[in-house]
């Protein structure tokens, strides 16, 4: 598989409160051309919906964010995840992580993160929260001194900001959630979501 940074340039962050959702879901926003998709472990939904996308939408490359302990990392491997996401890090989590045999993106919010990180030869991560940690001026400069690190910016970011992100020669994609408005997630509006992911795939990176 191709590294999850390079495989659009938005992921949709999704948090499903009802399985049932995830399949039309999950087909809306390949529909629109956003094939990774995080789907949270915040809710008890969260594993079945993960099955559910890996068993039914075959074109969809479903993975886990919020992903914050080793149980965390085998349940969700279990369910069928084709990628990790973190929203921060520790030894114990990273180890889990990289035995899991699935790609992963470890939280970082610091350069000290970023370069802990690369001491344990991981090159590719996850900045969240994006906007409150310093945004694109904050990434930017981190592009200097460690050039070899490439991120997915998560947190606060619209398809208005989206843009200034992805100009960033450090950045890969960025992580969002407005393509999933709740009122078209509780009226089940696919087709909306569908049209929102499309905007979003057209974003250039």
């Amino acid at each position: 598989m191709p590294s999850v940074l390079d495989l659009a340039p938005v992921v949709p962050v999704v948090v499903l409160e009802d399985a049932a959702d995830a399949v039309p879901l999950a087909r809306a926003l390949v529909a629109g051309g956003l094939p990774a998709i995080e789907v949270t472990l915040r809710t008890p939904a969260a594993l079945d919906s993960i099955r559910a996308i890996a068993a039914e939408v075959p074109d969809a490359v479903v993975g886990a964010g919020t992903v914050i302990s080793p149980a965390g990392v085998a349940d969700a491997v279990a369910a069928g995840a084709r990628f990790l996401v973190s929203p921060g890090w520790t030894d114990t989590l990273l180890d889990a992580m990289k035995g899991s045999g699935v790609p992963f993106l470890p939280g970082v919010s610091t350069a000290s993160e970023v370069v802990a990180l690369l001491e344990r030869g991981v090159t590719e991560m996850k900045f969240f929260p994006a906007e409150a940690a310093g945004g694109t001026a904050y990434l930017k400069s981190l592009g200097a001194p460690l050039p070899q690190a490439r991120f997915c910016p998560t947190g606060g970011i619209t398809l208005a900001s989206a843009p200034s992100y992805l100009a960033l020669a450090n950045v890969g994609c960025v992580g969002g959630t407005w393509m999933l408005p709740p009122a078209a997630l509780t009226t089940k509006d696919w087709p909306r979501v569908e049209t929102l992911a499309r905007e979003a795939a057209a974003l250039r990176r």
